[in-house]
């Protein structure tokens, strides 16, 4: 044995048994507690259990009642379709209420089993658009709810809308002046040009610059004068047998811009009869030509055939020879009068409906212009800095009065679509009219925005420029076609 050998209990030991020693302790009453009151317990389970069972009970009986909802929904729905759509065909009130009635009381025998659908059907139109509204209720029998509530109810809205492809007049204002005279395709204004190397312009206006690429419609080309490289004052055309350029295109087969815009018209109206059967809507058709004058090819009318037949009298204006207008009559060409074609037209056009069916209702009104974008025409003052008489207005269209505001603010449409006006360098008029050095290439690159600008929006919908080598038709077509598709979609 070693003497004064002891052994020593850690501190930190000692401090954690007295804690577990006085928690064990505090822990005996509740635990006799809790075995006092076992029972109790388990009558509180019991109780929690018939609790469930009704919880249970309940929800299935809200299922059952949302299965109800959605089979009562979906014949609501389809009610306010069938009247809707009854609502649209007919404009009729009474035959879209009837029409929905009878679909909703088809549908309620295969129905889950319920305590009876009572409905309440109502129908409005507002600016072409066809509005039913079916309104359903029902309730079923409460299975596990019985003790609290007998029934349960179930309500349901459906609202159906039907927009209709609205009735349309559109008033076509196609340009019909000389300038619609050049070769509708590229190769076309060089066959011109080459076959006109007799006809050149005079200083100042291009020196000896030679080549016509327009084909002007004279009735007496024999009382014309001509320059050649080196002499002017030469008489008639220069063209064999003194044939005006627009004889000579047509001997030369030269297919003019004029050509193609009758054309074009003539196959729109097959394409707006397609559309009108396929979007069962009444588009009228309305034909004017500008130049001088303002003329009337077809005043409007429902009957798409006639209005092709009669835009086969679509012509390029006819002048009695350069600078006169008829023989007595010398009005410098000032052949393109913008402003009192629209200002007759403007006169024509009534303010425009909703294009419904309803009662009293009046179509929408499109106004579609085709030029090439160039007035022509005697303005005091002018407006033109570069104007070669006193008077005569050679300039972008709508510089003198706002038409195009004036004409959309009354709730009109204008489509505009832009026959480009081709540059033509080497031709003097274009290039140098008046001698100061400016011609209509000074404003040319400003004519599709004017354009643009006069056109409704939005623009990419009621703009389309078509340069020479494309397809008036197509173009024109096209243009119809947005036209129509956005007031339909506007709706």
């Amino acid at each position: 044995m070693q003497s004064g050998y002891q052994v020593s209990i850690p501190s930190r030991l000692l401090a954690y048994r007295r804690l577990r020693n006085t928690l064990a302790a505090a822990a005996r009453p509740v635990v006799g507690t809790a075995r006092d009151t076992r029972a109790g317990v388990a009558i509180l389970l019991a109780f929690s259990l018939m609790a469930l069972a009704a919880a249970t009970g309940a929800a299935l009986d809200f299922g059952r009642a949302l299965n109800f909802k959605l089979a009562l929904q979906g014949a609501a729905d389809a009610a306010s379709l069938a009247g809707a759509t009854e609502y649209l065909n007919t404009a009729s009130s009474s035959s879209a209420e009837t029409a929905a009635t009878n679909y909703i009381n088809n549908a309620i025998p295969a129905l889950p089993p319920n305590n009876g659908v009572t409905t309440t059907i109502t129908t409005s139109v507002n600016s072409g658009s066809y509005n039913v509204v079916v309104n359903a209720s029902a309730s079923i029998k409460a299975s596990f709810l019985g003790v609290i509530e007998n029934t349960i109810p179930v309500s349901v809205t459906s609202t159906a809308t039907s927009t209709a492809a609205p009735n349309i007049n559109f008033y076509l204002l196609l340009d019909s002046s000389p300038s619609m005279g050049i070769a509708a395709t590229t190769a076309g204004i060089n066959t011109m040009v080459s076959n006109t190397q007799y006809e050149c312009d005079s200083p100042p206006s291009g020196g000896s610059t030679c080549g016509c690429a327009f084909a002007c419609h004279e009735s007496h080309p024999s009382g014309e004068s001509h320059c050649n490289a080196t002499t002017c004052g030469l008489s008639g055309t220069g063209n064999p047998s003194g044939e005006d350029n627009y004889a000579l295109a047509k001997s030369l087969g030269v297919s003019l811009r004029i050509d193609s815009l009758r054309s074009a018209t003539q196959s729109l109206m097959t394409t707006a009869q397609n559309l009108e059967n396929s979007n069962n809507a009444k588009y009228q058709m309305g034909i004017y030509t500008f130049d001088v004058n303002f003329n009337t090819i077809q005043t409007m009318t429902s009957s798409l055939s006639l209005a092709q037949s009669s835009a086969a009298n679509i012509q390029q204006l006819e002048v009695y020879q350069n600078n006169m207008l008829t023989s007595s009559n010398s009005n410098s060409d000032e052949d393109t009068n913008y402003d009192n074609a629209m200002s007759s037209i403007n006169s024509l056009m009534p303010n425009p409906g909703n294009g419904t069916n309803a009662s009293g209702d009046t179509p929408k009104e499109v106004l579609l212009i085709v030029t090439d974008g160039v007035e022509d025409e005697y303005r005091v003052p002018t407006l033109n800095p570069t104007s070669d008489t006193p008077g005569r207005q050679q300039y972008l269209m709508n510089s003198n009065t706002d038409w195009c505001t004036q004409i959309k603010n009354r709730g009109i449409k204008i489509a505009i679509l832009y026959t480009e006006y081709l540059p033509i360098p080497n031709n003097g008029w274009y290039a140098n009219f008046d001698g100061s050095g400016a011609g209509i290439s000074s404003f040319q690159s400003q004519i599709a925005t004017q354009l643009q600008n006069c056109a409704s929006s939005p623009s990419d919908t009621y703009f389309l420029e078509v340069t020479p080598d494309e397809n008036i038709a197509t173009a024109m077509q096209a243009l119809f076609e947005s036209a129509v598709q956005t007031a339909y979609l506007s709706k």
